[in-house]
């Protein structure tokens, strides 16, 4: 009896899979500046703020098209990245490039519904994507800083587009947890490919000692930062409630319970590690309540 081949997925399902809709995940953070000021159950400023969720969801698609389309040749040599769409051929390379750039141009367009501020941000976004694709991402350090501020960028997108002011200590916790996120990412991608690390750009250039350095660094920044802006905002807010400062608890927790799922050689994709990890997510529904509390009792 012959056997039959395994069926070729569909066109369309490998153009929906190679936009990572799991990564939409990330776009939440247009929704931390407008949350903490307590200004998201006014339809005035829960409506810009989910137009620019949309727009980060399509601009970070685009630009994932765009990275694997610039890498297509490396990723066929990942152990894992070549079953991606493009890199498996399921996706013709002149459709990807036509996809990824209309997503592109289009998160943008979507993002000027809100303001013509959100769309800068979300023109930056695309700047950054293209600069990090063909340059950037083979530049050890600085491939680290700039996924980080595809991070802060998204924050601040969400801010612009509702005309939210943000403080100081907010934009600093927001980087360094990035930092902490990323530079955690790639230790774990360095552990799981030991040797092989040539298989992503920058990977051979760092030291899983040198990475550890920039978790531990970025984690202490990240939480000392938080802390401040915790206090500072309760300042702000003049409550005498203690909600702010007990948010800390469930933070802190949450930031080193990730430190140790990166010790024991996950991590190499957070947005799987938050969506299966129970834990964490009652961390961040606890984080969610407290947090909420404070915005909304004082």
């Amino acid at each position: 009896m012959t056997a039959v081949a395994p069926a070729r997925p569909s066109l369309l399902r490998a153009l929906v899979e190679e936009a990572r809709p799991k990564q939409w995940l990330k776009n939440v953070l247009v929704f931390a500046a407008p949350g903490a000021a307590g200004v998201l159950d006014n339809a005035d400023f829960l409506v810009p703020a989910v137009v620019m969720f949309v727009s980060f969801c399509m601009v970070a698609s685009g630009g994932y098209y765009w990275n694997d389309l610039l890498d297509v040749e490396n990723d066929r040599n990942h152990p894992t990245k070549r079953n991606r769409p493009i890199a498996s051929g399921a996706i013709p390379l002149p459709i990807a490039w036509a996809v990824g750039t209309s997503l592109l141009i289009g998160g943008v367009a979507v993002a000027a519904i809100s303001s013509w501020e959100a769309s800068v941000a979300a023109a930056a976004y695309v700047a950054l994507t293209a600069a990090y694709s063909a340059l950037l991402k083979h530049v050890a350090v600085v491939d680290l800083v700039v996924i980080a501020a595809f991070f802060v960028l998204r924050a601040i997108g969400g801010a612009v587009a509702t005309d939210v002011p943000m403080s100081t200590w907010f934009l600093l916790t927001t980087s360094f947890a990035s930092l902490f996120i990323v530079s955690g990412k790639r230790f774990a991608e360095l552990r799981e490919v030991g040797d092989d690390a040539q298989t992503r750009a920058t990977l051979d250039q760092y030291t899983l000692r040198y990475l550890r350095d920039v978790v531990s660094i970025s984690l202490a920044a990240a939480m000392v930062s938080y802390c401040i802006w915790a206090f500072d905002t309760k300042e702000i807010a003049g409550t005498s409630w203690p909600f702010y400062e007990l948010s800390i608890v469930p933070m802190a927790t949450a930031l080193l319970r990730y430190l140790l799922i990166l010790e024991q050689g996950h991590g190499a994709a957070p947005e799987e590690i938050f969506l299966a990890d129970r834990t964490m997510q009652v961390l961040g529904g606890v984080w969610l309540v407290v947090f909420g509390l404070g915005v909304y009792v004082s």
